[in-house]
């Protein structure tokens, strides 16, 4: 790892970003706006992206040799659903997630 404080290497960082990003981007040319927005809102939100590390570490100490941040990405985003589904007026009605 490159930083032992962030728990995932920079670089995975970065690529898993840009590929959250880039899954945005698509929801905008495929979706409405309000539901885009609402999209990436909720995906590029932040967080610490310790699902995304550990995806990425276990691919590669399963022998994966390409670039795992779209598997990353995916994991992320259902983790996403699950924290959006969680704070409806049905589950637990949040009103904040993460601060916001």
């Amino acid at each position: 790892m490159a930083d032992r404080d962030l728990l995932i290497d920079r670089r995975d960082l970065a690529a898993v970003e840009r590929e959250l990003s880039s899954l945005c981007a698509l929801a905008h040319r495929e979706l409405g706006f309000r539901l885009a927005e609402a999209i990436s809102y909720a995906a590029l939100g932040g967080g610490k992206r310790i699902r995304a590390a550990i995806v990425c570490e276990a691919y590669r100490c399963a022998g994966g040799r390409s670039d795992p941040s779209g598997l990353a990405a995916a994991v992320e985003l259902v983790h996403t659903y699950s924290l959006v589904h969680d704070d409806l007026p049905c589950m637990d009605d949040d009103d904040t997630r993460r601060g916001r």
